[in-house]
C-alpha cells in the first residue's frame, strides 16, 4: 500500500508570497487562511515507516514540523523516518530544502546526473556530507528501487522519464555544470508499490502534453500534475512578471493545449494539480476558473492531504 502526503502544493514563493500583494496573497493573509500553501513537495511510503520525499522545497523545515508522519520516533534522541529524497529538477523550489537536512541524519539523494552536477558545483551543498548523504544518479527510463537505511528493498519501484520543460532558470545563458544539452533537467516519476502493483505519477513541471505522455498517464489511479498557471500570459496580464508560463517551462491549466483539455478522457482515477502559482485564479473557491477545474474532475489539495493507494 502506498501512502502519499502532500507537503505543499504551491509554486515558488508559496502562498502568500512574502513580497506579493495580489488578490490571492491578500486573501491568504486576511480572511481566507485556507489559501495558505507551502512550496510543492510530497512524501511517499510503502510501509508507513520509511518515507521518501519527492523534491525538497525551501519550506521543508516547516513542512516536516507540520507532518506527524515525518517526525522522529518517540523515545529516540536522534531519528528521522526520511530514508531518501528524489529530485525531479534542479530549480530552487526543488532543491533548496536539502539545506534544512544538514544536521547529520543519513539519507540517500536520488537525482539525474545533470541535477547532481548542479548540486556538486555549488559548494553550499557540501553541508550534506557525502559520507552520510549518498548521492545516487538515476537514469531516464531506467526503473530503480530505493533502498531502506539498512540496505533492504523499500518495496517501491520508481521510473523516471523525461518530460518537456526547461533547465533551472538561474542557469539561463550559462554553461550547464554537466555540459551540453540532454534529457534529465525535467523529470516525471511513476512510483509503484511492488506488492499491490498500484502506481501513481508525479509531474511538478511540464511544458506540454505529448502523445507519449498521454500514453503513460492513461489509466493511472492518481496523477499529480503541473498547475502553475491558469493561462500562459497570466503573470504579464496581472502585472506580476514578464515571463509566460511556457517561458518558465510550465503548461497552463486552461486553453486548447492546456492540461485540463490535454489530459481529458484518459481514464485517470484522481487528478491533482500542484506547483500552483499565487497568480492562479483557480486557487479561489467560487471563481469561474475553480469551477472549471472541479467540473473537469481535478483537485487542488491543501497542505497535509494524505492519499492512499
Amino acid at each position: 500500500m502506498l501512502r502519499i502526503v502532500v507537503l505543499g502544493a504551491a509554486a515558488g514563493g508559496g502562498i502568500p508570497q512574502w513580497n506579493c500583494g495580489c488578490r490571492v496573497c491578500l486573501r491568504a493573509r486576511s480572511d481566507h487562511p485556507e489559501l495558505k500553501s507551502t512550496q510543492a513537495s510530497i512524501a511517499v511510503s510503502a510501509d508507513g515507516e520509511h518515507w521518501y520525499l519527492v523534491n525538497a522545497s525551501p519550506d521543508l523545515r516547516q513542512q516536516l514540523i507540520a507532518t506527524p508522519q515525518l517526525h522522529p520516533k518517540a523515545g529516540l534522541l536522534r531519528h528521522s523516518p526520511i530514508a531518501g529524497v528524489v529530485l525531479t529538477n534542479g530549480e530552487i523550489d526543488a532543491v533548496a530544502g536539502l539545506l534544512s537536512m544538514r544536521e547529520g541524519s543519513p539519507f540517500t539523494l536520488y537525482a539525474h546526473e545533470r541535477v547532481l552536477a548542479i548540486i556538486k558545483s555549488n559548494s553550499i551543498f557540501n553541508v550534506l556530507n557525502e559520507a552520510t548523504v549518498k548521492r545516487l544518479p538515476i537514469e531516464v527510463d531506467q526503473a530503480f528501487e530505493p533502498a531502506l537505511p539498512d540496505g533492504s528493498p523499500s518495496g517501491m519501484e520508481i521510473l523516471p522519464f523525461a518530460v518537456p520543460g526547461k533547465g533551472a532558470w538561474y542557469l539561463e545563458g550559462k554553461a550547464h555544470p554537466s555540459g551540453g544539452d540532454a534529457a534529465g533537467d525535467t523529470l516525471g516519476l511513476r512510483i509503484l508499490d511492488k506488492t499491490s502493483g498500484k502506481y501513481f505519477y508525479f509531474l511538478a513541471a511540464c511544458a506540454r502534453v505529448t502523445e507519449d505522455l498521454k500514453s503513460r498517464l492513461s489509466g493511472a489511479a492518481l496523477v499529480f500534475f503541473d498547475g502553475t498557471v491558469w493561462r500562459d500570459d497570466e503573470l504579464i496580464v496581472a502585472g506580476l512578471g514578464t515571463k509566460t508560463g511556457q517561458g518558465m517551462g510550465h503548461i497552463s491549466m486552461s486553453g486548447d493545449h492546456g492540461a485540463i483539455e490535454s489530459l481529458a478522457g484518459l481514464d485517470i482515477g484522481r487528478k491533482v494539480f500542484l506547483h500552483i502559482n499565487n497568480s492562479n485564479p483557480a486557487l479561489l473557491r467560487g471563481s469561474d476558473e475553480r469551477g472549471i477545474v472541479e467540473r473537469a474532475g481535478w483537485h487542488i489539495p491543501a497542505d497535509g492531504t494524505e492519499i492512499t493507494l
